[in-house]
Parts: structure tokens; C-alpha cells; sequence
């Protein structure tokens, strides 16, 4: 099975720093195979035929930990979930200069449509959505300011996503739908 790896919060703002190559090999000692990374914000997509999601989880996050001293969440996608994410994403949703559209991921802990009700919202400004695994979240550029989503920063909920803008997303999904046609 072909999964991606979403790293929280390393990489930015020079903090939590961590080489892509060496991460990749800290991925290959830790048993998984056809190790890909994507852009330095922490995207690895990857194969393993055994383990579970949370088991995968459970040994990158010990795994990066013992090579880099830095304790970060990982969050672990199938293929077919970030498929199911990537099909609700309008094809209108850009990130460019006229546009800012993000892919919210969620700890499995908060992956429930409720979680929509606890955040700020503004309904004439900003476009969200909820679908398994991810919030969607899209808004004009000329009303970022406006918009709820910045709002989300340093809440409970903000704690417990990975962000990617929709363009990565849908890189990533590219990357992965290549590595599985190798893979099968």
C-alpha cells in the first residue's frame, strides 16, 4: 500500500529543522520502502505492505525522534484517503495570487464534521468544507484579512492538523498515484 507521511510543523520559521535526505534514510531504517520526499515542509510518500496507519504513525514518530531529538506528530495517509480528499477539492480551488486554498489534515483523534462547529467561519467570505481526513478551506486573497481561517491559529483544534495548500495536496496525490503504478 502506497501512504503519505504529513510531518507537523517542521521546517518553518527555522525551527524543528530537518534534512529531507536524512529523513528519507530515517524512514528507509525504519522498514518502509520506495521512500519519496516532497518539498522541505515534510511530505514522505512511501510503501509498506504490513502495518497499520497507527502503527505506521507510531514508529516515524519514535523513529524521527531517536534520529532528530524532535518529538513531531506524524499523520499517516492511504493512497485511496487522500484520493477521497483530493475528489471534493473543487478545481476552481487554486493557491495563487488570487487565491488561498488549503487542505487542513486531522488527527484522527478530531476527524468528525462536528469539529466544523468550533471554528470561525465567516459565510460570505470564506468557503469550508469537511470531508474524512481533511477540512477544506478556501478564501480570495483580497479577503484573507477578513476571513476566519487565521482565527484557527493557537486553538486546541489547530493543534491537531497538518496544512497543506491545495496545490501540494495535489502534488502529493500525483506522486502517490505514480508510486503505486510501480508499485502494483
Amino acid at each position: 500500500m502506497v501512504y503519505v507521511a504529513l510531518l507537523r510543523g517542521i521546517n518553518v520559521g527555522g525551527k524543528n529543522k530537518i534534512d529531507m535526505k536524512l529523513l528519507k534514510q530515517t524512514f528507509e531504517q525504519a522498514g518502509m520502502k520506495d521512500v519519496i520526499t516532497y518539498i522541505n515542509t515534510g511530505n514522505i510518500i512511501f510503501s509498506n505492505k504490513d502495518l497499520s496507519k497507527t502503527e505506521l504513525s507510531g514508529i516515524l514518530e519514535e523513529a524521527i525522534e531517536r534520529d532528530f531529538g524532535l518529538q513531531i506528530k506524524v499523520v499517516v495517509r492511504s493512497i485511496d484517503d487522500v484520493g477521497g480528499i483530493i475528489s471534493v477539492i473543487p478545481d476552481t480551488w487554486k493557491n495563487d495570487k488570487d487565491m488561498s486554498s488549503d487542505v487542513m489534515f486531522l488527527w484522527d483523534e478530531i476527524d468528525d464534521e462536528s469539529v466544523l462547529e468550533n471554528l470561525v467561519i465567516k459565510p460570505n467570505i470564506d468557503t469550508v468544507k469537511y470531508v474524512p481526513g481533511a477540512i477544506l478551506w478556501s478564501v480570495d486573497k483580497q479577503n484573507v484579512t477578513k476571513s476566519g481561517k487565521s482565527k484557527i491559529i493557537g486553538t486546541k483544534i489547530y493543534k491537531q492538523v497538518t496544512v497543506r495548500n491545495v496545490n501540494t495536496a495535489r502534488k502529493i496525490y500525483e506522486l502517490m498515484q505514480a508510486q503505486n503504478s510501480s508499485f502494483s
